[in-house]
């Protein structure tokens, strides 16, 4: 018989994600979970639509996955890095060489997406620093506001310096530059004005500027916003032009989330570092990577210090590269792409509607990401009940109410979480000052 949870203490002594130890925030009790649905401990069943954090792309207990995870369990569970090496990593970093663009060719092992973000800077200002000519000066990074890149240190220095989570950092964190985001939708013509703040900071801060760091094509965390590719291949040119590197966050966006296996081919670019996270692993255990072009590899052996300073304890667990590599097998059957189309088709069919309701400002949809922008900020816990009432697992942010389901999710799961998207929105009502009729709609296609 299943177990109840001591949700007493959990809520005394537990600190969840983004919460308060004095005034906790409701939490549901899962037991297991299979397919697309989390089963709580009181036997209802949730579709879940957010692949726990956009990472679980294969649902849960994908027997391939948790076979290669007991094989290597039983074999070797974990093993330091540091003067070892062992098969599990070797075949993971194979695949991830021959799936990313060409250039990538090496790679650094992370625990996190956050840390993958860290390695990816630190990696930008080593490189620099075996550059005499430039040692002193390239010391930052630029980036665009409204970007989210993870909750440690330097991770928090690029995310959005005014609307973001980590304000209350803001004379903590190392000072970077921030351009205005992208204005340019997807599928839109690129704005003419669209580049020319970030083309006026290059010009005057090149020589302090180490890199730019974008999460490609969609930003995430920071309001779900799909830009033009046309951008992003802007971005590439004034890169080169004004000797900087191009760093892309793919973490969110990786393995076919948009559409492409990597967001950055929308604009048939290649970066000169590449983050990677989430479904990495198909959400089974934490992993990340990151991956750079032997330039910069070069640059940071050439550098005072001479190897590149990093080496976390779990690094390349092989446990984790077991789990990654059977994801990644998944991932090259290309089954995702016929299933993240028919996701995309069915997302804009059904959501199509609800810009007609009055909270509701925008509507996009881009792969397998699906958004409601509110008028206002919702209430979270509020609306986080209402959905588990009506069977489904979304979780509302800021003004947002999103989906970025499993790539397995089957029709009528999906019809449940986008009616479940309308009929929430539908309850908000719109404080009296804010004019319904400012509301778009945006039906992307990943093309």
């Amino acid at each position: 018989m299943r177990n109840l949870l001591d949700f007493d203490f959990d809520s005394t002594h537990i600190w969840h994600p983004y919460t308060s130890m004095t005034h906790s925030l409701p939490v549901f009790g899962v037991h297991s979970a299979k397919g697309c649905e989390l089963e709580l401990v009181d036997g209802r069943r949730l579709v879940d639509g957010t692949s726990s954090w956009w990472a679980c792309v294969h649902g849960y207990g994908h027997p391939e996955i948790i076979g290669a995870m007991e094989k290597q369990l039983h074999q070797l569970s974990h093993v330091m890095f540091g003067g070892i090496t062992h098969a599990p990593a070797i075949e993971l970093c194979k695949k991830l060489i021959a799936m990313t663009c060409e250039p990538l060719t090496k790679v650094f092992l992370c625990d996190s997406g956050s840390i993958a973000v860290e390695v990816a800077i630190k990696m930008a200002l080593q490189y620099w620093q075996g550059q005499p000519q430039d040692k002193a000066q390239k010391q930052r990074i630029l980036t665009v506001k409204k970007g989210y890149h993870g909750d440690t240190f330097a991770a928090m220095s690029v995310c959005d310096p005014e609307g973001g989570m980590h304000t209350m950092f803001g004379e903590t964190v190392t000072k970077q530059c921030f351009a205005d985001a992208p204005r340019t939708r997807f599928g839109e013509a690129l704005h003419p004005d669209d580049l020319a703040q970030m083309r006026g900071i290059l010009s005057e801060q090149h020589s302090d500027i180490a890199a730019v760091i974008i999460e490609p094509i969609m930003q995430g965390a920071g309001g779900m916003r799909f830009y033009s590719p046309e951008y992003l291949l802007g971005l590439r040119k004034l890169c080169d032009e004004f000797n900087v590197l191009l760093i892309l966050d793919e973490i969110a966006t990786g393995f076919g989330r948009t559409g492409k296996l990597f967001a950055y081919e929308h604009a048939n670019i290649t970066p000169d570092i590449l983050c990677l996270g989430k479904a990495l692993t198909g959400g089974y255990i934490s992993l990340a990577a990151t991956l750079c072009t032997d330039k910069v590899a070069q640059g940071i052996s050439q550098s005072p210090a001479g190897v590149f300073m990093h080496g976390p304890t779990f690094m390349g667990n092989p446990l984790a590269c077991a789990a990654a590599c059977a994801s990644l097998d998944l991932i090259n059957r290309n089954e995702w792409q016929a299933q993240v189309v028919a996701i995309e088709q069915q997302m804009r069919l059904e959501l199509k509607d609800a810009i007609d309701l009055p909270s509701v400002k925008d509507v996009r949809v881009l792969g397998a990401v699906g958004v409601l922008e509110m008028h206002e900020p919702v209430n979270t816990a509020e609306l986080q009940q209402q959905f588990v009432d009506l069977g489904v697992w979304v979780r509302p942010f800021a003004n947002l109410i999103y989906i970025m389901p499993p790539y397995i999710i089957t029709p009528m799961q999906l019809s449940q979480l986008t009616g479940a998207m309308k009929q929430v929105a539908a309850r908000i009502t719109l404080a009296d000052d804010i004019a319904p009729t400012q509301a778009t709609a945006s039906f992307i296609s990943h093309g």
